[in-house]
């Protein structure tokens, strides 16, 4: 299976590739999606920046899924709502190319990456190097995006599993849109 991470940004958006065969993980591509040779007050100019890139990098590399990190609220109510919508272009691009998307937060793919939810950009990046045995360090935005498709390749598993062993109805939460079993 093909998963796409993104780490939604309004001036760098990052995206990383794998694939993923059982337990087994392949580094396929990461990089960064960039809105800063537009003007900060051309937002719509922006979005769209976002809206493309994605579409392109989903064309590209033809993932089977995505997952993307969920906004956190920031003292500063300006930048939460900018960066939530820098993350609904990256959603719609996404969903446009017809693909499952998964939501998680940035707790959730620490955790699962490094082994607590308060780890440095730093942690996370070595972290993604040595999983993926990486020659180098990606870019703290890419490494987020890869921790978010690492964590997403070893959780749908899970989830998988869960679902086909109770007889409960499954229920989307906000935070697993690839549906969680409650």
């Amino acid at each position: 299976m093909r998963i796409l991470g993104i780490d939604p940004g309004l001036q760098t958006t990052g995206f990383g590739v794998i694939d993923a065969d059982g337990p087994r993980l392949a580094y396929v591509a990461s990089g960064t999606i960039k809105t800063n040779k537009v003007a900060a007050g051309e937002l719509p100019a922006r979005i769209k920046i976002l809206y493309d890139g994605i579409r392109e990098v989903v064309a590209r590399y033809a993932p089977q899924c995505a997952a993307v990190e969920i906004v956190f609220v920031n003292v500063n109510p300006q930048s939460t709502l900018l960066l939530g919508q820098a993350r609904g272009a990256a959603l719609t691009g996404l969903v446009s190319c017809d693909l499952p998307v998964s939501e998680y937060t940035a707790l959730q793919m620490k955790k699962a990456i490094v082994g607590h939810g308060h780890a440095k950009k730093e942690q996370i990046q070595a972290m993604v190097q040595r999983l993926l045995n990486l020659p180098g360090l990606p870019g703290k935005d890419a490494a987020d995006a890869l921790g978010l498709a690492i964590m997403h390749a070893h959780a749908s598993v899970s989830f998988a599993a869960m679902s086909k062993q109770t007889p409960l109805a499954r229920r989307q939460h906000a935070q697993f849109r690839g549906g969680r079993t409650y």
